[in-house]
């Protein structure tokens, strides 16, 4: 898409000089050429989809135990899962370990292209532009939704963000108007006008640096550009979950690695239909048979979490089992390991709310 040139100068002023007086401190945010690869990658890859506000303890937390590449490329895959609990989207957490081992192996560190990044694991088009653009100042875009909604109102674009027509015209948008000497300082200055002033569904224009460039804003439909993406509604879930204590221990399940919460750990849990029973539900968790003996007791614990394509209901019950069969998949663990398990945060709230024995260990 053709752009004006004195269009494309006055954008880049505008926006790079609010970005620099503006800009929240955010603890990864590094001047152009001053980034540290590895910390921009980490925060691109735990911010998807995730609260800023969350993100940063989660950032600083990773951080003090996996300060480096090598230190995240030599971790199990348990302490990085432990380490990103609270986050979601776990499989991230994987790709993000079996990346930084691809790239020591490939390239002795993070390679600088756009191409090398994407043939790493979890590295979309977005993430790839990210981090070449603030960490190697390559001249490429980074479009995530914050800059689609930016970019979409900014010109004027029609269509559904989602639709081959609307992407496409917002990716040409991005790659021409990519500062030459400051791209990932452009990339995150229209990341932070779409987090804090061009926000849906009602934009604070009256604050915003490029508003009198704005076409939606001229046109009076800067609340209906872009369209509402259509979602599927939500389908609801609930999980039974078996709190089983011996000594002071848990016992605790791994989930498969497939599906919800796939591969961390968490008490026994088995998908509850209407009307269905928990104690049979609870029964069938395990292959091979490990929870028969299961005998369900009192409802004490409830958890309700809206995930992306869930509402999710977690149930806990106080339940006993004589004898359990040997099975890789169960562990007994004291409150001190279950520190340093992956645990979804919506199981470590229910467990939470119950008492399970002397903190110490």
């Amino acid at each position: 898409m053709t752009l004006p040139p004195a269009r494309r100068a006055a954008l880049r002023r505008r926006l790079l000089a609010w970005y620099d007086a503006a800009a929240r401190p955010l603890p990864w945010r590094f001047p152009q050429h001053g980034a540290e690869p590895y910390r921009v990658w980490l925060a691109e890859a735990m911010s998807q989809q995730t609260q800023v506000s969350r993100v940063i303890a989660s950032y600083r937390r990773f951080l003090a135990r996996l300060p480096t590449l090598e230190s995240l490329a030599a971790a199990g895959e348990e302490e990085v899962l432990a380490l990103w609990s609270g986050l979601g989207y776990y499989a991230r957490a994987r790709a993000l370990r079996r990346a930084a081992q691809e790239a020591l192996a490939r390239h002795g560190g993070l390679p600088t292209t756009v191409e090398a990044l994407r043939a790493l694991p979890g590295f979309g088009p977005y993430t790839a532009g990210a981090v070449a653009s603030i960490a190697f100042v390559r001249r490429v875009p980074a479009v995530d939704g914050n800059v689609t909604r930016v970019l979409s109102r900014l010109e004027a674009v029609e269509g559904a963000p989602e639709s081959a027509g609307a992407r496409g015209r917002v990716a040409a948008l991005a790659g021409a108007l990519v500062d030459p000497r400051r791209p990932g300082d452009w990339n995150q200055a229209l990341m932070e006008l779409g987090a804090t002033l061009c926000v849906k569904p009602v934009p604070r224009c009256e604050r915003c640096p490029v508003a009198s460039l704005c076409r939606a804003r001229a046109a009076g439909r800067e609340r209906e550009l872009p369209p509402a993406r259509r979602r599927p509604p939500r389908r609801g879930l609930t999980l039974a979950c078996a709190l089983v204590e011996r000594g002071g221990r848990l016992l605790l399940a791994r989930r498969p690695a497939r599906g919800l919460f796939g591969g961390l750990w968490g008490p026994p849990a088995a998908e509850l239909p209407p009307g269905g029973s928990a104690e049979a539900a609870l029964r069938g968790a395990l292959p091979d048979g490990a929870l028969a003996g299961l005998r369900l007791g009192a409802e004490v614990a409830r958890v309700d979490r809206t995930l992306t394509h869930r509402d999710l209901v977690l149930v806990g019950y106080h339940c006993k089992v004589g004898r359990l069969s040997s099975h890789h998949d169960l562990r007994w663990a004291r409150a001190k390991e279950r520190e340093e398990l992956g645990i979804p945060s919506a199981m470590r709230a229910l467990l939470g709310q119950v008492e399970l024995g002397p903190r110490d260990g």
